[in-house]
């Protein structure tokens, strides 16, 4: 669980800073959207590169990465249902809020997760993969759809494919796929810029804490609570499902059940921040499961590695 409590404090420290930053009036206001969107168009991208061109492209294959996967399609499916049925919200919430109940927070919280519960840090980067690859395209074509553009959902999808982030995911994973290597004069820059990612997403992150409470009314708190509630609670219990019904053996259930109840990643806050769509109820979100997860993973630990 060291490991856990250095990767939890470690982001709530980099938030904290962030929120100071605002606080003695460093950084005021929306200046706070330029860290957004150097670490959007920029780092991100970078880092994706770095973390993907060495990765090996079979494990998306793996019982566990399939498992993980289906669960979290089945709790944005269920995030979309309980948002038609009591808080009806618009494409780009809706979509927002369904990433904040599936897509994990496998880099920064899942790493430290993978290396000292799971015994392997290659568990992540499968998931790492899917989502940059098969979920992120998916929510950025919708995100581009709703910039009151009307020329299509083929046209919003296509933007999405040149989205930096996209690019830099493909080219890592085709580099992956091929084997080739990449020379250490083009890897260093890459590599640096990279670093940078997480902590500018938090920093901005901090920062918006500043002047607005978590929470509040008028901030859509039943949809944070319901993509909270998915994101903690349902998904891993989704999971678990999934990898008894599916055979998996007991460490293998154990791994997808952990990975599924990481929290929700802070590049959906990324997303919303740079497209300036439902940040607050994704930032409540993160906010909310960061803080949550942490017990749900220690009961995970203890009820499976029984």
């Amino acid at each position: 669980m060291m490991g856990v409590l250095q990767g939890f404090t470690l982001i709530l420290g980099i938030i904290g800073a962030g929120y100071l930053a605002a606080l003695c009036g460093v950084v005021k206001g929306e200046q706070r959207l330029v860290l957004n969107r150097v670490a959007f168009y920029v780092a991100t991208p970078a880092l994706l590169f770095a973390v993907l061109h060495d990765s090996d492209p079979g494990v998306l294959l793996s019982p566990v990465i399939l498992v993980t996967s289906l669960a979290a399609v089945l709790s944005a499916a269920i995030y979309v249902t309980a948002s038609r049925l009591w808080f009806r919200r618009d494409a780009a919430s809706t979509t927002l809020g369904a990433a904040g109940a599936g897509y994990v927070n496998s880099n920064n919280l899942g790493l430290p997760v993978a290396v000292y519960i799971l015994g392997d840090a290659a568990y992540v980067a499968p998931l790492m993969l899917v989502q940059l690859v098969v979920f992120a395209p998916v929510i950025l074509a919708i995100l581009e759809a709703t910039r009151g553009n009307q020329r299509g959902a083929v046209v919003a999808l296509g933007r999405a494919a040149s989205n930096p982030i996209i690019i830099a995911s493909l080219a890592g994973f085709a580099v992956a796929l091929l084997g080739s290597p990449v020379p250490e004069l083009v890897l260093g820059p890459i590599e640096m810029l990279g670093s940078a990612a997480i902590p500018m997403v938090l920093l901005s992150f901090g920062i918006s804490l500043r002047g607005q409470r978590a929470l509040e009314r008028g901030t859509g708190r039943a949809a944070v609570f319901a993509a909270s509630g998915i994101k903690v609670l349902g998904m891993p219990l989704i999971a678990w499902l999934l990898a008894r019904a599916g055979g998996l053996d007991p460490h293998e259930t154990f791994v997808a059940t952990i990975i599924a109840a990481l929290p929700t990643a802070q590049n959906v806050f990324n997303y919303a921040a740079t497209y300036q769509r439902a940040e607050l109820m994704v930032r409540d979100t993160v906010f909310l499961t960061t803080f949550a997860s942490l017990p749900v993973i220690a009961g995970i630990a203890w009820l499976l590695s029984a």
